[in-house]
This record gives C-alpha cells, sequence and structure tokens, in this order.
C-alpha cells in the first residue's frame, strides 16, 4: 500500500473507478495523479492477466478432451476470479486506499509516485 495524500485520492477517485473499467482512459487523463495511476496500473496488470489467461484457455482447448475440460473450467472460474479482483479494487477506490490486488498487484507497469 502506497501513502497517497487524502485530497489528492479524491481528486483522482473517478478515474481510479474507471481504470478498473476501462484503463486506457485514465492512463492518458489522470496526468500527475498518484492515486489515478496507481489504479491505472493496477487495471491494467489486471487486463493483462485476463489476456494472457484467455490465449492460455484457447490454447489448451485445442487438445481433443483433457484441453476442452481444463478449458471450459478456466473459462468458468477465471473470469469470476477477475471480476472479483475488478470489485476489491473499485471497493479500495471509493474508501481512498491504494492497496495493491491479489495475487497480481505486485506487478507495476505505470510509476504512479
Amino acid at each position: 500500500m502506497i501513502n497517497i495524500d487524502k485530497q489528492e485520492a479524491e481528486d483522482g477517485k473517478i478515474m481510479a473507478v474507471f481504470a478498473y473499467i476501462i484503463f486506457l482512459i485514465p492512463l492518458f487523463a489522470a496526468g500527475d495523479n498518484q492515486f489515478a495511476r496507481y489504479h491505472t496500473n493496477q487495471g491494467l496488470v489486471l487486463f493483462l492477466a485476463w489476456l494472457v489467461f484467455t490465449v492460455v484457455g484457447i490454447i489448451i482447448g485445442v487438445v481433443p478432451v483433457i484441453g476442452w475440460i481444463l478449458s471450459t473450467i478456466l473459462f468458468s472460474a477465471v473470469p469470476l476470479a477477475f471480476v472479483g479482483f475488478a470489485i476489491y479494487g473499485i471497493i479500495n477506490v471509493i474508501q481512498l486506499e491504494a492497496k495493491p490486488l491479489p495475487l497480481i498487484g505486485g506487478i507495476t507497469l505505470i510509476k504512479s509516485y
């Protein structure tokens, strides 16, 4: 968790919520707001993790029988986890906190401070 001024967090709250829905808008519109940039990074990492799992699921799905079973599990359970992570991130934004997402939150692609 990084330390961010409460006023700066309040100013970047809207962009930070958008970061979990579509990270591209806050990526360019957040400017120097550390709070919005932190959550934009979290949203970008979440999107890239989803993309990797989708590609892996498609590749596994090509393998007959066992691949279909594993792919079905991947395409059923993993999206629920990603929705849960996004909701967790949005709750952190509403509470003006900069907590990392579980499992993937330690990855930094966008410098926020």
